[in-house]
């Protein structure tokens, strides 16, 4: 029988429960460009800067093949505290959703259904 913390270190471990980190992106970015992670690590950081820089002027980032992140401006509106039930005001704001492309570049066509359905799970 397996303990507890051995299961609990296979799923810490298990990439596929907590998706892709900064750090592994790294890695990878740097191994597919023959370069170091220090190298690749900068990258990673400009074009986080450069996203939210241009969030902020125009409201959209482009990532060409892959998608755009685009800012949305909620309205107010009423929620519950789930901890007592009471009604509470949730006040408008403006969050950053990103739109994937439905068929990104060098890619097969896939469908609507097919990412939606990926995102689901």
């Amino acid at each position: 029988m397996e303990s507890i913390r051995s299961i609990l270190r296979w799923d810490w471990c298990n990439m596929a429960t907590w998706g892709m980190t900064r750090n592994r992106l790294v890695r990878e970015l740097a191994e597919a460009c023959g370069t170091n992670n220090k190298v690749a690590k900068g990258v990673v950081d400009r074009l986080a800067h450069i996203a939210i820089s241009e969030i902020e002027k125009s409201g959209v980032f482009v990532l060409p093949g892959v998608g755009r992140l685009v800012r949305v401006h909620r309205k107010a509106r009423m929620g519950r505290n789930p901890a007592t039930g009471q009604p509470i005001k949730i006040p408008a704001k403006h969050v950053v959703k990103f739109r994937a492309l439905v068929a990104p570049t060098g890619r097969t066509t896939v469908s609507r259904d097919r990412i939606r359905a990926a995102v689901r799970k």
